[in-house]
């Protein structure tokens, strides 16, 4: 019973709730930056996109929105976060990505939005649909176009984990704003957020897991996936995140400066940014790290 109700409490999207009005998270760290994330979401939404869908490995039908800038562009794949909006979670990141010519396409978690399904697992199915939505940029666009994979949050760790399974030789670079460094650890962090006791309840999320949403919490992990990377990776962390902390990202970076001293990995912090808002927080610092990332990739690609 128990194992149920973690499944549900944690990993179930109910179809009224995946669908619904975005909001934003509440407290004081966002609040300050509220009309300026709403001027961004007005702003995204108001940019003609095509619709556009895939099948899953296991059978679900997932949507994303293209925004084509120029032919012949890269193109950024994005990815939200934990039951968050593609509208709301890459408002400025997509802003970043059209002003420097790229198009982009911006995906619907699996249990989010306009795809299916009702069982978000943390980044352990999701990178799967990380590869399927590389696959169909390929044969939309050919296998010569650059691809550079993005995320957020329980999105960023989607595509850092992806890294582990090994990526399409165009694609150029990752992007990972406030990745958590497992599902496992995000868990255990939260249960003690809500004064549960960690160790005891995390079996039985799980079980709850393995029973009802048909995957393994333990099956990736962020940090052991980048040091399988073979192209440069940024992270990017606000140092006052109350969700998932920064020493999250600075573990995912010690661990693959460990496996790969000479490896291509960034990791840039922003004091005083919460969780998810480090662009919100400095916008112009923000853009000159993306510029340097990208920079790096470009060059690496070109002597691969």
């Amino acid at each position: 019973m128990l194992a149920y109700y973690c499944y549900r409490r944690i990993f179930y999207a109910a179809p009224k709730k995946k669908n619904g009005p975005i909001k934003l998270p509440s407290g004081e760290q966002y609040e300050v930056n509220r009309d300026k994330m709403l001027s961004l979401i007005d702003e995204m939404r108001a940019i003609p996109f095509e619709t556009v869908y895939i099948t899953s490995f296991d059978g679900l039908n997932l949507a994303g929105r293209y925004y084509h800038v120029k032919d012949g562009a890269p193109v950024h794949i994005q990815f939200h976060g934990y039951k968050g909006w593609a509208y709301r979670d890459f408002c400025g990141g997509n802003k970043l990505a059209r002003e420097r010519g790229c198009n982009t396409l911006v995906v619907d978690q699996r249990a989010h939005g306009m795809s299916e399904g009702n069982t978000i697992s943390m980044g352990i199915n999701e990178r799967f649909d990380c590869l399927s939505w590389i696959n169909y940029i390929c044969e939309r666009f050919g296998r010569d176009v650059k691809i550079v994979i993005s995320g957020v949050s329980m999105g960023a760790t989607t595509v850092l984990m992806a890294a582990g399974l090994g990526l399409p030789e165009n694609v150029i670079g990752i992007i990972a704003d406030c990745p958590y460094s497992s599902p496992k650890e995000i868990i255990m962090k939260v249960c003690s957020d809500m004064k549960l006791p960690a160790r005891l309840m995390y079996p039985f999320v799980r079980l709850g897991a393995k029973l009802y949403g048909h995957f393994d919490l333990e099956a990736a992990d962020a940090a052991e996936a980048v040091c399988h990377s073979k192209v440069p990776i940024l992270l990017i962390h606000g140092e006052d995140d109350r969700f998932v902390p920064c020493s999250m990202s600075q573990k995912i970076f010690e661990r693959f400066k460990e496996a790969n001293p000479d490896g291509n990995m960034l990791l840039e912090t922003f004091p005083g940014a919460g969780h998810g808002i480090s662009f919100m927080e400095d916008e112009v610092r923000y853009g000159r790290i993306i510029d340097k990332a990208i920079a790096l990739m470009e060059e690496r690609s070109r002597h691969d």
